[in-house]
């Protein structure tokens, strides 16, 4: 098991990286709240320390006292068998008060908590609750880029959440799209938990680990890119109701896509498209051979469906990563936008952008939720939900894993999510 001295410097250190990241923008930027998917960075910060508060200082800290007694309930996001919580998450910036002041002061006074609580011993299940809070508040670190970049690109002046501006270099050439074949057979997905260790981490949702039944089957050699997704628009697949699922030409439809998220036209560049990215504007020609992202569910069906191909299912997916480092293109690096594949292997598969799998997200056979509020964490999302693997550029490099199981409604294109073909 981890020290007491070794669990407070992974507490400060996941803290650290919120306040970076909330440092680079200013305190109105931190009201916003663009779309009902998002929060402001000001709610991320406030929620993630909330969470420490209920679920660690609470319980485990004699006679903690609450910071206030209405963030109780403000700053709870759906725990609802904890009582009352602000019933409108798409109005969370519709509150100015407490000020970002006082939400720094919050989470100054938790942490201050949290370093008391941590020089004392530390039973199995506090750790267990730490290291929760600790994913839980990276989770959020990465919803925050997301949410900002989502506000920024709504925003009349388009600002940019970082410099230097976004460039490629000389543009190389993305790695000939190959397959590689998998015999399938029994295998085992899931996290391989070692329940003796409290420090062993995997949320509730990636386990048991069972056996599953693969046919052979063939995975693409990384994701599909720019590029190769501008043949898919101008081949007018968006007016083609043959590639789509219904539900997703009713979206399209309703909503007038015509290209990713982000995409918009501009003549002066080769393609005839510039991207919006967290460094600003960028030429689509500068981005052909980086992996395409910002896509639904419904529109990387529909490329794959065009290809002649499939998205690979969760279980064929987790087969291959679990083969591989979970090395990539991850927020530690600090690129902010997915770049080329490197040409080696089966590439790509952690990082850049999340790949929508063709799986959607229930429990694995056995799954039950944690006892008490905890249990509301995954279990109850486990409907109309699409899952997707690998992690993005906003992901930070300790917090993915090859069982690890992100999901989203189909329609959702705000988050950094991409695709890879399978046949």
């Amino acid at each position: 098991m981890e020290t007491i001295s070794t669990l407070a410097v992974r507490y400060k250190a996941v803290r650290d990286v919120t306040r970076s990241l909330a440092a680079r923008i200013s305190p109105e930027d931190q009201m916003v709240q663009s779309c009902p998917e998002a929060s402001p960075v000001k709610w991320h910060q406030a929620h993630t320390t909330w969470f420490f508060e209920t679920f660690v200082l609470g319980p485990f800290l004699p006679n903690y006292k609450l910071f206030c007694e209405e963030f109780r309930w403000l700053f709870n996001s759906y725990y609802n068998s904890l009582g009352e919580a602000f019933p409108e998450k798409r109005l969370r910036a519709s509150f100015s008060r407490p000020s970002l002041d006082e939400v720094l002061a919050f989470r100054k006074h938790v942490d201050q908590e949290m370093e008391r609580l941590l020089r004392t011993a530390i039973c199995e299940e506090l750790s267990r609750r730490v290291v929760l809070g600790l994913n839980h508040e990276q989770q959020h670190q990465e919803l925050t880029l997301a949410d900002i970049k989502h506000a920024f690109f709504l925003n009349p002046l388009r600002p940019s959440y970082t410099a230097p501006p976004l460039s490629m270099g000389r543009r190389a050439a993305a790695p000939e799209l190959r397959w590689q074949s998998f015999n399938g057979g029994l295998i085992e997905i899931g996290y391989p938990l070692q329940t003796a260790d409290p420090l062993d981490f995997c949320f509730d949702n990636e386990t048991p680990r069972h056996k599953v039944f693969l046919a052979p089957f063939q995975i693409a050699n990384r994701k599909v890119t720019c590029g190769e997704y501008l043949e898919f628009i101008t081949d007018d697949a968006y007016a083609r109701p043959e590639f789509w699922l219904s539900e997703g030409w009713e979206t399209l439809k309703e909503t007038g896509w015509q290209a990713p998220l982000y995409w918009e036209r501009d003549a002066s560049d080769e393609t005839g498209w510039h991207v919006f990215t967290l460094r600003g504007w960028c030429g689509l020609g500068e981005l052909l051979d980086t992996p395409v992202c910002h896509i639904s569910f419904f529109e990387a069906d529909a490329f794959a469906r065009w290809r002649g191909c499939r998205l690979p299912t969760e279980a064929e997916w987790e087969c291959v990563a679990s083969q591989a480092p979970p090395n990539g293109n991850l927020l530690d690096l600090e690129r902010l936008h997915p770049e080329r594949a490197s040409g080696a292997g089966v590439d790509q598969l952690f990082g850049d952008c999340w790949e929508w799998t063709a799986s959607a997200y229930t429990g694995y056979p056995g799954y039950k939720p944690p006892p008490g509020a905890l249990g509301e964490y995954n279990g109850k999302f486990m409907c109309g939900q699409m899952v997707l693997r690998g992690g993005s550029c906003v992901t930070p490099a300790n917090h993915v894993r090859a069982s690890y199981r992100n999901f989203f409604q189909p329609a959702t294109r705000w988050q950094f999510s991409g695709l890879r073909l399978a046949t």
